[in-house]
C-alpha cells in the first residue's frame, strides 16, 4: 500500500478518537448523582450544626444562670460589716457592771466608715471587747420589740461584763458573730406540701404577711452573697411561658437596707427561653424552687426567725431560640429543642451553720431577720 493512503488511514482514525454522545450523557449523569449525595451530606452537616450551636447556646445560658444561682444560695445568710480601716467597728459608749447583776443600758456603735450611716438593726447579736471581757450582747428597742423597724447607732443592750474607754482601757471593738436564720426567706404559706407542724408561712412578725415568704416562681435571699462585705437583699422571679412566648427568669437586687423592690423589667433578665417545668412521677407540676425547711420552737418558729432552709432544689427548663434545623416543623409548628436543668441539692451554707448553733443551743449565734426587710421589702411581692 502506498505511503500516502497508509498516511491518511492514520491520520482518519485520530479524527475518529473521543466520546460518544452516549459515553457523554451517562457521564453527566453520573457526575450530577455524586455532585446530589456530596451538596446533600454538606446540606445535613450544616443542618446537624445548627443543632448543636442551638443546644450549645442553650446549655451555656441555663448553665451560666443555675451557677449563679448556686453561688448565691450557697453564699445567703452570710452577716458581714463593710470592710473598715483601721479604730472603725468599736462601741464608744463606756459600761461598768458591778459585780451583783447585769446593766441595761443604751450605747452607741461606730457607723459605716465611708457614709457614717448606720449598720446595726433591732435584734441582732453583736459580740463586743476581746479578751476576758468579750461577750455577745442583743440589740433591743428602748421603745418596745418591733417599734425600731430601721438601722442605727445607738441601741440598748444588756451587759454581763464592764467596757471601760480609753484611757482606763484600749478601744473596744465589736464584730457580728453567726449567720442569718432566714438568709433564705422560708416558704410563704401553702408552698411547702407538708411543712413541719405548727408552720404556717413567713413572716408573722412585725408584720402579718405568712404569704410573702419564698414561693415556687419566687425566691428570696439576703447577706453578703457578693462576699465583698455588703449586705444585699435579692429575689430571683421565675415567670415561665410556652414555645410560643417562652418566659424568663429575672433577678433583682437592692441595698439590705432598701424601702422597695423595683419592677421586672429586662435588664433584670438572667435566663429566657424559660418553659413550665414537666410533671413528676405523680402528675404534679415541678415548681422552679422548691425548700427544705428545719424549724425549731414548733408553732413559733416563724415568730422567733427559727426557721431554717436548708437545702434549695432548682429545676429550669427552658428551650432554644431558634427552631431546630433539621426538623423545623412538627405539624405546622416551630420545632424547638428544650433541657431541663435540675439542682436539686442546693445548700445555703450560712444557713446550715446557724441551723447547727440552733441544734446546740448556741443562739446568740442566729442572727435574726432585720426588721427593714420583713416590714418594707417583703410586702413588694411580685
Amino acid at each position: 500500500m502506498p505511503r500516502i493512503e497508509i498516511e491518511s488511514k492514520l491520520m482518519m482514525r485520530k479524527k475518529e478518537v473521543g466520546f460518544t454522545l452516549m459515553e457523554t450523557m451517562v457521564a453527566l449523569v453520573v457526575l450530577l448523582a455524586v455532585s446530589g449525595v456530596v451538596m446533600s451530606g454538606m446540606m445535613q452537616m450544616m443542618k446537624t450544626e445548627g443543632t448543636i450551636t442551638n443546644r450549645t447556646e442553650m446549655h451555656t445560658s441555663v448553665r451560666s444562670a443555675t451557677e449563679l444561682l448556686q453561688q448565691e444560695i450557697g453564699q445567703a445568710g452570710k452577716i458581714s460589716l463593710p470592710p473598715a480601716p483601721a479604730n472603725w467597728w468599736q462601741m464608744t459608749t463606756p459600761v461598768f457592771v458591778p459585780a451583783d447583776a447585769p446593766v441595761t443600758q443604751l450605747v452607741t456603735f461606730t457607723g459605716d466608715p465611708t457614709t457614717g450611716n448606720p449598720v446595726l438593726f433591732e435584734g441582732e447579736w453583736v459580740t463586743v471587747d476581746t479578751g476576758v471581757n468579750k461577750e455577745a450582747v442583743q440589740l433591743t428597742c428602748a421603745a418596745g420589740p418591733g417599734n425600731c423597724p430601721g438601722l442605727a447607732n445607738q441601741w440598748q443592750a444588756t451587759f454581763y461584763y464592764s467596757h471601760p474607754q480609753p484611757p482606763a482601757a484600749g478601744p473596744v471593738p465589736f464584730s457580728l458573730p453567726g449567720a442569718f436564720a432566714t438568709g433564705i426567706i422560708p416558704p410563704a404559706a401553702g408552698v411547702m406540701p407538708a411543712p413541719p407542724v405548727g408552720y404556717a408561712g413567713y413572716p408573722v412578725w412585725p408584720v402579718n404577711a405568712p404569704g410573702q415568704g419564698s414561693s415556687g416562681t419566687v425566691l428570696k435571699l439576703y447577706g453578703d452573697v457578693n462576699g465583698d462585705g455588703n449586705m444585699v437583699y435579692v429575689e430571683y422571679t421565675c415567670v415561665p411561658g410556652t414555645p410560643n412566648a417562652p418566659g424568663f427568669l429575672y433577678r433583682s437586687q437592692v441595698p439590705w437596707n432598701s424601702v422597695a423592690i423595683p419592677p421586672l423589667d429586662p435588664s433584670m433578665i438572667v435566663l429566657t427561653g424559660v418553659l413550665q417545668n414537666p410533671v413528676d412521677a405523680k402528675g404534679n407540676s415541678v415548681p422552679c424552687f422548691t425548700y427544705q425547711l428545719q424549724t425549731r420552737e414548733g408553732a413559733n418558729a416563724a415568730l422567733r426567725d427559727m426557721t431554717f432552709v436548708t437545702d434549695v432544689a432548682v429545676t429550669l427548663t427552658v428551650q432554644t431560640s431558634n427552631p431546630d434545623p433539621q426538623i423545623p416543623l412538627i405539624n405546622g409548628r416551630p420545632n424547638y429543642q428544650t433541657e431541663t436543668k435540675a439542682l436539686l441539692n442546693v445548700s445555703p451554707r450560712n444557713v446550715f451553720n446557724a441551723f447547727e448553733f440552733a441544734e446546740l443551743d448556741y443562739l446568740n449565734r442566729i442572727q435574726p431577720t432585720p426588721l427593714n426587710i420583713k416590714a418594707t421589702i417583703l410586702p413588694n411581692y411580685q
